[in-house]
């Protein structure tokens, strides 16, 4: 099996034994460059190349790709008129309830494969976990108190939670006797700073750490060791379900019939019932009603019992 994905995501793969190669692809280079990998990968598999092609993107840039590299491709049903409807209309026409990682198995047309029930998973290696060992004993967190984890970041600002409630959440978190680490990618990191000196100065305590910008195998060993993670809709809720991390989930502009809820996870989604949900496929900069209450009125005492609530 060979597995492309961006170069920012190849490392959480490196180490999965089910995985033969990793093909890792810098955005800021083309997509012939990426294609003539993939064709040189197929031939050196022997046999007439690969056996089955997979796109589970089933984007423009995908399918620019799938016609650069040739062969036989399938892909899975992505709704996009459903998903249309459901945004213009707040009607809800999903016939396919499935989560997305369900869904991709229709991609896998003729390999007889079927969803496991289980959860997701990530193989971790020595030097993530060393690494997050590492990064516990700097910060001098999680070693004494329980350690929660908290992800205030996301690609599209109409999905992240307000700074003063991350804040506020952090400062509680801290005085009921845990300690808090931020994580994200690196382009979290400023805003992640800023929270930690916030909710240090507001709880006097030094027990909130950021760790944005760490890899994403060391991000994963990292949530390993927590209690729980509190996260919106990015990909950090998923690295926590795989790694087998309670979550509590905050929805904003998207919904469960879009198929990327926690999967199969010790989990809380908190969302609103508003009626202009959902607004967008993925988020977007600004609200389009101007007032964000989606996730503006989801309060940090409702984080905080639901964060009480989650199994072990």
């Amino acid at each position: 099996m060979t597995f492309v994905t961006s170069a920012r995501c190849a490392p959480i793969l490196e180490h999965n034994p089910r995985v033969t190669r990793v093909i890792a692809w810098d955005p800021a280079t083309s997509l012939g460059s990426l294609a003539r990998a993939i064709r040189s990968a197929g031939a050196q598999e022997g046999g007439g190349g690969f056996t089955h092609r997979i796109d589970l993107h089933d984007s423009l840039r995908s399918r620019a790709l799938r016609v650069l590299v040739g062969g036989r491709w399938t892909s899975y049903p992505n709704h996009r008129f459903a998903r249309a409807v459901l945004i213009r209309t707040k009607r809800n026409r999903y016939r396919d309830r499935r989560p997305v990682a369900e869904r991709y198995f229709d991609a896998g047309e003729g390999l007889n494969a079927v969803p496991d029930d289980g959860s997701l998973e990530v193989f971790l290696s020595r030097a993530a976990s060393t690494g997050a060992e590492r990064f516990l004993i700097e910060n001098g967190v999680g070693l004494a108190r329980q350690l929660i984890a908290v992800a205030p970041g996301a690609a599209h600002a109409t999905k992240r939670w307000p700074t003063h409630h991350w804040v506020a959440l952090a400062k509680r978190l801290s005085e009921q006797g845990n300690d808090v680490v931020v994580v994200g990618g690196s382009m979290d990191r400023p805003a992640a700073d800023a929270m930690v000196e916030a909710a240090v100065r507001e709880a006097g305590t030094g027990t909130v750490a950021s760790a944005a910008g760490l890899d994403l195998p060391t991000t994963a060993a990292l949530l390993k060791r927590c209690r729980a993670l509190v996260v919106g809709d990015t990909g950090q809720m998923h690295l926590a379900t795989a790694v087998g991390t309670p979550v509590v989930a905050l929805f904003g502009p998207t919904v469960e019939a879009f198929g990327f809820f926690p999967y199969h996870a010790k989990a809380t989604v908190l969302q609103l019932d508003l009626p202009c949900r959902p607004c967008s496929a993925q988020g977007g900069p600004v609200c389009p009603l101007k007032h964000h209450r989606c996730l503006q009125d989801l309060q940090p005492a409702e984080v905080l019992a639901a964060l009480r609530k989650l199994p072990r």
